[in-house]
C-alpha cells in the first residue's frame, strides 16, 4: 500500500511514521507536512533514509498542490494528523485553525474522492465533547456523547469530524475517525504540559500551572495511540468513530509533581497562573468500543509511561534544546537541501 500521512513531522504523526515505516517495509509511507512551528524533521532522522519513506513539504489546504500530489502518487490510504492543535494559540488566532483543520480536511477528502482512496482516516480529539464535571467521576465520553466544544481549536476539530461523516454519507467516502485523550511520549513539542515542565524543571525555572491545577486529563501514551490507529485502518468499520483513551486520569498538578519527584526538583518551582478562558475541567474517555470490536488495549499505564518519557527527554536533550533555541527550524535547509521533493 501507499499511505499518505499528513502532519507526519509533528508529535503524534511523527511517532506514527516511525511505527509504519518500521512495521511495514513493503508499504510506501509518504509524509506531507508544511513544517509550521511545531513541525520538526529532526524527529524523522531515524527513518529519513529508509527506502519506503518519503517526505514532501506542502500545505493540505492548498487545493491545486494536493490534487496534483494525489494524481501523481495514487495513494491507497490517507491518515490526517495535520492540524493546528494548541488551545491557547486558537484563542489568540482562530483563523489559521479554520484554514488548516477544516478547509485542509475538506481538500484532502475531495482529493481522496477524486483519486479513489480506499480509506480516509481522520485523527481527532476528545476535546470535541467539551468537558465533564470534577464531581462526577462516573461519567465518561463515549462515541455517542454529543459534541459540545469549548475553544476555537475544539470547534475546528469538531467541524472537521462532521465534514468527514457527511462525506461518508453523501459521497460514500470510506472514512474512519479516532478521538483520543491527551497524548504524551517522545518527540512532543515543548509548548505542551509534560515536555514544558521537564525542560523548565531541568533549568530550575518557574513552572506555570493554570488555576489551581485541578483540571483532569486522561493520559494516553503516544505509542498506544499509534497502535490503535493502525488497528482501525486494518480492522475498523467504515463510517465509524472510535474513542482511544488511556485509563490514566491525573490532575495537571499531579502530573507536575510526578515530574518534579522524578527529576528531584522542588515543588517551590510551581507557580499558579491565571486560568485560560473556557478551560475544560475534566476529560475521560470510555474506550470500550475499540477494545471490544478490535481487541485494542493500552500497553502503558501512566506511572511507567511517564518515567519512560522523562528518561527519553533526559537522553535526547539535543532534540528539544534545538527547538527551544529555534535551531530545529533550519534542519530542512541544512540537512536536506534540494534532496527532498517539495512539490508533486
Amino acid at each position: 500500500m501507499k499511505i499518505l500521512v499528513t502532519g507526519g513531522a509533528g508529535f503524534i504523526g511523527g511517532n506514527f511514521v516511525h511505527l509504519m515505516v518500521n512495521r511495514y517495509p513493503d508499504d510506501q509511507i509518504v509524509n506531507l507536512d508544511l513544517l509550521t512551528y511545531a513541525g520538526n524533521l529532526e524527529t524523522l532522522k531515524p527513518v529519513e533514509d529508509r527506502p519506503n519513506y518519503k517526505f514532501i513539504r506542502g500545505d493540505i489546504a492548498d487545493e491545486p498542490f494536493v490534487m496534483a500530489l494525489f494524481e501523481k502518487e495514487k495513494f491507497d490510504v490517507v491518515v490526517n494528523f495535520a492540524a493546528e492543535s494548541h488551545v491557547d494559540r486558537s484563542i489568540t488566532d482562530p483563523g489559521i485553525f479554520i484554514q488548516t483543520n477544516i478547509q485542509g480536511t475538506r481538500v484532502l477528502m475531495d482529493a481522496s474522492r477524486k483519486y479513489g482512496v480506499k480509506r480516509y482516516h481522520q485523527v481527532s480529539t476528545d476535546e470535541v465533547y467539551g468537558d465533564l464535571p470534577l464531581d462526577r467521576p462516573d461519567l465518561y465520553f463515549t462515541e455517542e456523547t454529543p459534541i459540545h466544544t469549548s475553544s476555537p481549536y475544539s470547534s475546528s476539530k469538531a467541524s472537521a469530524d462532521l465534514f468527514v461523516l457527511a462525506y461518508h454519507r453523501t459521497y460514500g467516502l470510506p472514512v474512519t475517525i479516532s478521538r483520543c485523550s491527551n497524548n504524551y511520549g517522545a518527540y512532543q513539542f515543548p509548548e505542551k504540559l509534560i515536555p514544558l515542565i521537564i525542560s523548565r524543571a531541568l533549568a530550575g525555572e518557574e513552572l506555570p500551572v493554570y488555576g489551581k491545577g485541578e483540571n483532569v486529563r486522561d493520559w494516553l501514551h503516544v505509542s498506544d495511540h499509534c497502535e490503535a490507529i493502525d488497528l482501525i485502518l486494518r480492522k475498523g468499520r467504515v463510517g465509524e468513530v472510535y474513542n482511544i483513551g488511556g485509563h490514566n486520569e491525573r490532575t495537571n498538578l499531579e502530573v507536575v509533581k510526578t515530574i518534579l519527584r522524578a527529576l528531584d526538583r522542588p515543588e517551590s518551582l510551581i507557580r499558579f497562573v491565571t486560568d485560560r478562558p473556557g478551560h475544560d475541567m475534566r476529560y475521560a474517555i470510555d474506550p470500550t468500543k475499540i477494545e471490544t470490536e478490535l481487541g485494542w488495549r493500552p500497553q502503558y499505564n501512566f506511572d511507567t509511561g511517564i518515567r519512560q518519557t522523562i528518561d527519553w527527554y533526559l537522553n535526547n536533550r539535543e532534540w528539544w534544546e534545538h527547538i527551544i533555541s529555534g535551531e530545529y527550524a533550519n534542519y530542512f535547509d541544512k540537512m536536506y537541501g534540494k534532496r527532498l521533493e517539495t512539490n508533486p
